[in-house]
């Protein structure tokens, strides 16, 4: 079973930012356990006094807010947290999706971006039983928000009539939802979002080189990572491997 950790970066509401997305990681039930482990060693590294309470927020750790105030290396950190997911390459993808706001005036960010997400997680449970003819079911778990009635409904709707692109039959249960500060893979799906989110709002590669080759790929197409937007010409690796 494949377990989906999605969290957000940027604010739909903020009018200086022209990009949100919603992002995460795909783990296996078997490589959950191991990406924890490295995520609560370095947290034992860090803080070794009171490890648990460590959260990995990447827009704090980036800005330098709350805890890490004062704390050097703080970019170091972010990267040391993506490459969790690089050091567990086997049963591990992630998926993001970028919102042009200004293009996206008739629609709900929030809402376009977890439709396009369910989409492709559907869509990567569909490949993995064609070229292993096991089937895998999935689960999405996000991280806690206003949102969520609006979600799970939206996942209800999903379930029932499908998404625009496929019906996400493999999604075993409408989506969870955690609090970030007691959960490893919602802390690394906030790092990922927030690479993303990086990547596509301030033309930053810092955090994105990382993991960029680490997002659902099947060959040279790349399905974990979609770019909407239509007003401009973009290079980055969702659109121009479409």
């Amino acid at each position: 079973m494949y377990f989906l950790y999605l969290d957000d970066s940027g604010s739909v509401l903020n009018t200086t930012e022209h990009h949100f997305v919603l992002g995460g990681v795909c783990v296996h039930d078997s490589k959950i356990y191991y990406l924890r482990k490295y995520l609560d060693e370095y947290a034992q590294e860090l803080s070794p006094e009171s490890p648990d309470t460590l959260e990995f927020h990447a827009s704090e750790i980036h800005s330098g807010l709350g805890p890490w105030k004062g704390i050097k290396n703080r970019k170091e950190i972010i990267k040391r947290v993506l490459r969790s997911l690089t050091d567990q390459y086997s049963k591990t993808a992630a998926f993001a999706c970028a919102v042009y706001k200004p293009d996206c005036a008739t629609k709900d960010p929030v809402e376009y971006a977890f439709e396009d997400i369910c989409s492709r997680f559907q869509m990567f449970l569909d490949r993995i039983y064609r070229q292993t003819r096991e089937k895998e079911k999935g689960l999405i778990i996000l991280d806690k928000s206003i949102y969520e009635n609006v979600l799970q409904k939206l996942a209800i709707s999903f379930r029932q009539g499908g998404t625009r692109w496929r019906i996400p039959r493999d999604l075993i249960e409408v989506p969870m939802f955690l609090d970030s500060k007691s959960s490893r893979l919602i802390q690394l799906a906030d790092h990922i979002a927030y690479a993303t989110f990086r990547r596509y709002q301030a033309d930053d590669l810092t955090y994105f080189n990382i993991i960029q080759d680490r997002y659902d790929s099947d060959g040279e197409t790349i399905h974990g990572l979609s770019h909407k937007q239509h007003s401009m010409r973009c290079t980055c690796p969702a659109c121009l491997r479409k």
